[in-house]
């Protein structure tokens, strides 16, 4: 899903656009199917014979079924889809939430410096740890970004690319104003 485009700038484009790794729905699938299993193994073990008490007792595991479930899987999937990692060509955007938004936008600019940590699983997965020092008081820290090194370098990139930052200051006039016509110099100016 791209990021919307009448959330970006003029000339602004999205270069990197991401959910956190897999990663983090593995411990809520293993949850899930434990769940599943468990609640099925309960229901089968139930005697068949109709009874006021088998009916409570099957729709009890039925409802601690379903809020486990909802609990367990649904919400970290629905927290994992709506976290977003945004790398455009002139910020660094995070936004995550539901019903509660939080969000950061960090412009490429005001970055310090890039770190990345991964540590043996997250390279088994392909995932790290990005960490952003940028002109708050403690760097920030984005954890289970895929293809962390990937991303390092093209916000590495961005920030050394961007013509208006502060080690290069903005583009002069002679970048910005259009060339008088025929190619000649306005009065009183002298190049």
């Amino acid at each position: 899903m791209a990021y919307p485009d009448d959330l970006l700038s003029q000339h602004e484009e999205v270069v990197v656009h991401s959910h956190p790794h897999f990663k983090m729905l593995i411990f809520p699938f293993v949850a899930f199917v434990i769940t599943v299993a468990a609640a099925v193994w309960l229901l089968t073990l139930a005697p068949s014979a109709p009874s006021p008490w088998n009916n409570v007792a099957m729709i009890a595991i039925g409802v601690v079924g379903v809020v486990l479930v909802v609990w367990l899987f649904l919400a970290p999937l629905v927290r994992w889809r709506t976290t977003h990692f945004i790398v455009t060509t002139d910020r660094l955007i995070a936004r995550e939430g539901v019903l509660k938004r939080t969000g950061i936008d960090i412009p490429m600019s005001r970055i310090n410096s890039v770190q990345f940590e991964h540590g043996l699983l997250d390279r088994v997965f392909g995932c790290g740890t990005l960490i952003i020092e940028s002109a708050s008081d403690e760097p920030l820290r984005f954890d289970d970004i895929p293809r962390v090194e990937r991303v390092h370098t093209v916000i590495y990139r961005e920030v050394n690319d961007n013509p208006y930052d502060d080690y290069r200051g903005a583009p002069g006039p002679q970048e910005t104003e259009p060339l008088p016509p025929q190619g000649r110099q306005p009065r009183g100016r002298r190049r």
